[in-house]
This record gives structure tokens, sequence and C-alpha cells, in this order.
């Protein structure tokens, strides 16, 4: 029995595997005569429509900055050096790196011991010219009385001589009283030519008197101001750096002690191409008072100053290129001299321009615009300013056009698409969209079909796509993994 039926199910199983390889023959042989039949015919082709975000270009006037950087200084420095040599004998307890000091106050006292014997030697020889120039006029006055007294002498020989020339001509004289006379009259003049050569000697050393009295007094005031430079003050208000003076230290003339800023008078030096200074140059070619704004990155907060250009440099500088400019700066605090900051200048306003994202120009100049039956259309645009993330643009035509934010690749002109509208000016949300019932069904349906995308980031997605405004770039992105 069990050989019996052994043999039975082995029959069975044979048919079985007989009946399957002659169902598949059949098949097989269908699907042949299937091809073999068929026609030749091109599947239909089905154009791909991208959905993009346009935005309408409109013309405004927009104001235009540029950004360079520049470094921080003060406008009113002050180098405190020593006029003579000396020992430190005070400083000032402000007299550290970074003390305030006030105008007018003693900085730096060095020893006055030198520098007070030579004023009390320039006193004592201003005392001594002063004894000499009245010793002098003393004595001019005396020459002047003598000479008054030998002209008066000259004058009674001169006399005395023509009243014995007279009594000669009665016949009454004798000659030699009458040569007597005229070698005293000769005599008489001879004391006045004398005398007046005294006068000028006392004239000649009134005026040295005079010299040595005014060089007396010079070196008196040269002897004065050495004193008074052996103290250093403060000339105006501010903050000491560079401080390398400690009391007791011998130093010399001219030698560098500290360096006096004032913290209220500060400006920013910045180099901007040439190209960026022709465009703040007015008609007549002068530098506008443009304003600026002054920032300094610091860990957790940002300091900020405005201000406005000031003047720029008189030449570009040995190995430089472009143009240094000057900005004053107002509402200074937090900042120092020698802060690396950013500046940020207005320029002058341009007028109708229209201002986009970056992303919407390629390399060649020109923007993808919405046209007839929602295909593209290349259009030539100028750039005239690129302003961070965005573009200042001009173009024939380019007014009024919808055109495409955020191009790629697969776009071109030709391309079918479907429009994703936003406002011209939509502020903080530029890449939110408005979806119509159908296609927010629609692209649930797609993120619900598919099976490749985690579920977790099904459900974020499904999430955002039930707000009222969607993110554009996420219907794009689940429109091109759908195929258009």
């Amino acid at each position: 029995m069990r050989f019996l039926r052994q043999s039975l199910v082995g029959v069975f199983l044979a048919s079985l595997t007989l009946a399957l390889l002659f169902a598949a023959a059949q098949i097989i042989a269908g699907a042949v005569q299937d091809l073999l039949t068929r026609e030749d015919a091109a599947p239909q082709a089905r154009e791909r429509i991208f959905a993009v975000t346009v935005r309408p270009a409109e013309l405004e006037t927009v104001t235009p900055y540029l950004e360079a950087f520049g470094e921080v200084q003060s406008r009113r420095r002050l180098e405190l050096r020593a006029a003579l040599g000396g020992r430190v004998v005070s400083l000032s307890d402000d007299f550290e790196d970074g003390g305030s000091v006030s105008a007018g106050e003693v900085l730096v006292e060095l020893d006055p011991a030198d520098a007070q014997s030579a004023l009390d030697r320039a006193k004592s020889d201003l005392l001594d010219a002063q004894f000499e120039e009245r010793d002098a006029e003393r004595s001019l006055l005396l020459a002047q009385d003598e000479l008054n007294s030998a002209e008066a002498q000259a004058e009674l020989r001169g006399r005395a001589m023509q009243r014995q020339k007279d009594l000669q001509s009665r016949g009454v004289g004798a000659a030699a009283s009458v040569e007597e006379a005229e070698l005293a009259e000769a005599a008489a003049q001879q004391a006045v030519l004398a005398r007046r050569i005294a006068l000028a000697q006392a004239e000649s050393r009134v005026d040295q008197a005079t010299t040595l009295l005014s060089r007396a007094r010079i070196a008196l005031e040269a002897a004065e101001r050495d004193l008074e430079d052996m103290t250093v003050r403060a000339r105006f208000g501010g903050t000491l750096t560079d401080v390398t003076l400690v009391e007791g230290r011998l130093v010399s003339a001219n030698e560098k002690l500290a360096e006096l800023v004032d913290p209220n008078a500060l400006e920013v030096a910045f180099r901007v191409s040439t190209a960026q200074f022709v465009r703040l140059l007015d008609a007549e070619g002068d530098l506008i008072n443009a304003p600026v704004t002054v920032s300094l990155e610091v860990t957790g907060t940002d300091l900020a100053a405005t201000g406005r250009i000031s003047r720029d440099s008189g030449s570009a500088g040995e190995g430089q290129t472009g143009r240094l400019l000057y900005a004053r700066m107002d509402n200074t605090s937090g900042f120092k001299p020698g802060d690396f900051v950013t500046v940020t200048v207005q320029e002058q306003p341009l007028d109708n321009v229209v201002r986009l994202p970056s992303s919407v120009l390629d390399a060649v100049g020109t923007v993808l615009v919405l046209g007839t039956d929602d295909r593209l259309e290349a259009l030539p645009v100028e750039l005239i300013r690129r302003q961070g993330d965005e573009v200042l643009l001009r173009g024939k035509g380019l007014d009024g056009r919808e055109v495409v934010i955020g191009r790629t690749p697969l776009l071109g002109a030709g391309v079918r698409v479907r429009p994703l509208r936003i406002e011209a000016n939509a502020g903080a949300e530029p890449d939110l969209v408005e979806l119509s019932d159908e296609q927010r069904a629609q692209l649930v349906a797609q993120v619900e079909a598919s099976d490749k995308m985690p579920k977790d980031m099904k459900d974020r997605v499904l999430g955002q796509l039930s707000e009222a405004k969607v993110p554009a770039s996420l219907v794009r992105r689940i429109e091109n993994r759908a195929g258009g």
C-alpha cells in the first residue's frame, strides 16, 4: 500500500509539472506573438512643467550703500615729550596707560635745580645789564655837558682872536698877540673835537648797554621757559597711552614720555576703490558729505555709531590704490582708537532702478521673465549695483514684468512653468506663497504617496502644507520630485 500511494503521488506531481510547463510555453508564445504583431509607435511625450517663484519688477528710487573696512583714530593727539633732560621727581596719580586727565593737570615734574640756577644767573646778568645801561646814560650826559663847555670856550677864544685882529687893524695891537689868540682858538677847536669823539663813544656805549640789556632779558625769558618746561602739563582733557615712564628715571631731551588722546574727537579712516570714490563726488567734482554708519562686531553685542564724511587724503599713498577717506563720528561711546570697524556709506540716490534678489541674474547679464502661455523669456538687463544679496537693475521692457526668483540650471528660455507669485515688497516673508485648494490637495497627495520619505519628515511637510502660506522652495521641491 505504501508503494502504491507513493507511486500515485509521484504521478500527480509529474502531471502538475507538465501542466505548468505547458502553461508557461503558452504565455511565452503569446508574448512573442504580441511583440511581433505590435506596431512600432513612439510613446506620447509629456512636457515637464516646473514650479517657479516670480516677482513683479517695479521701478523705484533706491539709495545704495557701499561697505569698507577702516580704523578708528583720534583727530586730537598730543605726544608728551621732555623739552629738557633731567630726573623725574614726581608723577601724577593718573599718569598711567589708560588714565584720564583734565586740561592743565600736572603730569610729570623733572628736577628743577639746574633750571633754577640758570634762572638765577639770568636775573643777575639782567641786573648787570641794567646797571651798565644807567652808567652809560650818565656818561652820555657828562660827555654832552663837556662838549657844550668846550664849544662855549671855543666861542670865547674865537671872539678874543677877532678882537686882537681888530686892534691890529687900527695899529694898536701887536702881531704876537694875534698869533697867540689864533693858537688859543685852534686849541679850543681841538678840545671841541675831542669832546665830540667822547660823546660819540658815550652814545656807542649806550647802544651796547641797550643790546646787552635785551640779550639779558632774552636769556631770562629762556631760563624761565626752561624752568617751566621741567613741568609737563596736559594741554587738553583726554586719555594717556604708550606710557613708558616711572618716577626716578633719568630722561633725555625730546624723549617721548606718553601720548595724550582725546577720546571724544574720534574719526574713522577707510579706503575705497577709485570707482567707489567717483560715486561719492557731486556734479562739481567735490566730495559729498555722505552719512556713514560705523559698526564694531564684538561677542554678544555690536557697537554702532553714525557720522559723516569730512575729507579725503591728499595723496593715494605709496604702494596703495583707491582713495583714503575720513569720516567724523558721533556718539562714540565704546569705541577706542585703533578699533578695526566696518563702515557703511550711503551713496547718492539712484532713480528708475529695479531691486531684486541676486539669484535672478545669470553670468551673461540676463533675467528670466514670464511670457505668454506661462513660458519663460530671457531679457537682457544692465547691472547697476550689487547690494548684499540684492541687485539693482535697469533694462528695456523690465518694468512690470514678472521675474523668476531663484533660477536653476533646468530653467531657460521657452520652458513652461507654473508661477508662484509673491509681492514685490514682501518684507520678512519673501518665500511664502498662497496655494489654491486644488494645488494644496495635489501636493498633499504626492507627499502621502511617496514611499521614500521618512514618516517624521512626511509629518513635518504635511504640517507645513496645512498652513495658510507655504514656503515656495518646499512647493518647488515636491513638484520637481514628482516630475512637474
